[in-house]
């Protein structure tokens, strides 16, 4: 997630909205960034929350192992 400028200073609230929207928040920092997971079918939920900037999603990805032909 990441918090607007104006709600800064209430990240912790923040928070709290959202793990009351059932995210399991892992880190709230202070720059205005608060990781965490939630299931897929409630993250429409926490677009709603007063403060929340976005909401973005962690991409995996997969780097082939090392006997494989580099592409």
């Amino acid at each position: 997630m990441t918090v607007d400028q104006t709600h800064l200073s209430a990240i912790g609230d923040v928070a709290e909205a959202l793990r009351a929207r059932g995210m399991q928040v892992e880190q709230v920092l202070e720059s205005g960034f608060i990781t965490g997971s939630v299931p897929d079918d409630r993250r429409s939920a926490l677009t709603a929350v007063d403060g929340v900037q976005s909401v973005d999603e962690q991409l995996d990805y997969q780097l082939p192992p090392p006997e494989e032909d580099i592409q």
